[in-house]
């Protein structure tokens, strides 16, 4: 079968200036498209569920600004508040009430947290909140994941997945071994490989970090127990647990991951969501930890723009709008039945496939499956994903550029975005069996 044809003269022109002006011609790497092949797509202007790139095609948009955009791009209710609170100024360097208001329904919202500490990336929550472990506890080991990814972090780039899989990266370099040498490993969903890391260092282990649903690696759900028995693990040894909710925050459920699995971490990570689609991050969890954080404490974290109005704003009114009744409700409903549409079309194709949803967040690997870790994730096809990701370009559909990466939907896709992206899916799958 043929595909459309897609004129994206105007995004190559622009593409090759920007390879000139910033390494790569990105801001970030995945955005390249070096893992699918072909030149990026140059976004020209986004709204609700679509984006339209500089030469006019239009996209059904399933990255959402890889997150945040859960109740559709520009979403008038948060663009009038933004216009609203810009005419007071974007930025004051000092305390504003917007900070309390945003904070009082984080709090409310998630179980873990009881203070909250906000910043401007899940980058710098991410970072903050090691520093906080190990203050706290007086050790410096940490243990993260194989496949998850908590930002670009010196002590985080180890066995990252996300960008630094896509692109199929060692450890990044410029990385002091030093940095790395107290981040520990595990494989996701191995409980008995954490238990063999504390065995093998008594004492020493600030805490446990990772995503309570893998975004980076692909889109991998915990197995049952697993989630409980790091909560178990990490009492029994004195360590602290910290979900790494950027992705997962506000978009499993309006309380995250750890309300949707009931289990409550010790501390929390969170982005995204809660910034309505402007950059922020934050960092919260319980009050006796979190009293640890400067000028309470003597940990030191700080930043020019943390607490911004304008994220503020955005943060509080998209709060404000999944907090209305049978929210979580349609989104589950419907990305569910993208994904059932995905795989039933995978198999329709003759092509090994596996995936499945949470709520607003979904994914597919090109392999029989199941995935339970980054490791099975590898055995996905990555060149027919490639293929798979040019296709529906052409058929208007625009995936995350990355076979490692989850896919987002958002309150303003309709049942017809749905069907032409499944009916999009059928007619790829068979034009790369």
């Amino acid at each position: 079968m043929s595909s459309p044809a897609l004129n994206t003269s105007r995004s190559e022109e622009i593409f090759t200036a920007a390879q000139s002006l910033m390494p790569g011609g990105v801001s970030s790497p995945v955005r390249a498209f070096k893992s699918v092949g072909g030149q990026p797509i140059v976004f020209d202007r986004v709204k609700g569920a679509y984006a339209w790139d500089v030469d006019g095609n239009r996209y059904i948009d399933y990255i959402g600004s890889w997150g945040p955009a859960i109740c559709g791009h520009a979403r008038p209710e948060v663009v009038s508040a933004l216009q609203e609170a810009v005419e007071k100024g974007t930025s004051f360097g000092a305390p504003c009430a917007l900070e309390n208001q945003l904070a009082e329904m984080v709090i409310d919202a998630v179980p873990s947290v009881e203070m909250v500490r906000f910043v401007n990336s899940g980058t710098e929550a991410c970072m903050s909140v090691l520093r906080l472990m190990r203050s706290f506890t007086g050790r410096e080991k940490v243990i993260k994941f194989e496949g998850c990814y908590h930002g670009h972090a010196d002590m985080f780039l180890v066995k990252a997945g996300s960008g630094v899989a896509t692109l199929g990266l060692p450890d990044s370099p410029g990385v002091p071994r030093a940095t790395t040498s107290s981040t520990l490993t595990a494989p996701y969903n191995d409980l008995e490989a954490v238990k063999e890391l504390f065995a093998e260092n008594p004492d020493a282990i600030a805490g446990v970090i990772l995503e309570p649903i893998v975004g980076n690696a692909g889109f991998i759900t915990p197995e049952p127990g697993f989630l409980e028995g790091l909560r178990e693990l990490t009492r029994e040894h004195g360590a602290l647990l910290v979900f790494d909710e950027v992705m997962t925050g506000f978009r499993i459920s309006y309380g995250g991951a750890q309300k949707h699995f009931g289990v409550t971490p010790d501390l929390t990570t969170m982005g995204k969501v809660i910034g309505g689609g402007l950059p922020v991050g934050a960092y919260g969890g319980r009050a006796d930890i979190m009293a640890m954080v400067a000028p309470a404490g003597p940990m030191y974290q700080a930043g020019t723009l943390s607490g911004n109005p304008l994220a503020m704003t955005a943060g509080i009114k998209t709060l404000e709008l999944l907090r209305e009744p049978g929210t979580y409700e349609r989104l589950e409903a419907m990305t569910q039945r993208l994904s059932a549409g995905i795989l039933e079309a995978g198999k329709d194709a003759g092509l090994p496939i596996c995936g499945g949803s949470v709520s607003a967040m979904f994914g597919f690997f090109l392999c029989a499956g199941p995935v339970h870790n980054f490791e099975d994730a590898k055995a996905s096809d990555t060149a027919r994903f490639g293929r798979v990701h040019r296709a529906m370009l052409e058929r208007g559909v625009y995936l995350a550029p990355s076979a490692f990466e989850a896919g987002f939907t958002s309150l303003a896709h309709s049942e017809a975005d749905i069907d032409a992206t499944i009916k999009a899916f059928q007619e790829s799958f068979r034009q790369v069996a």
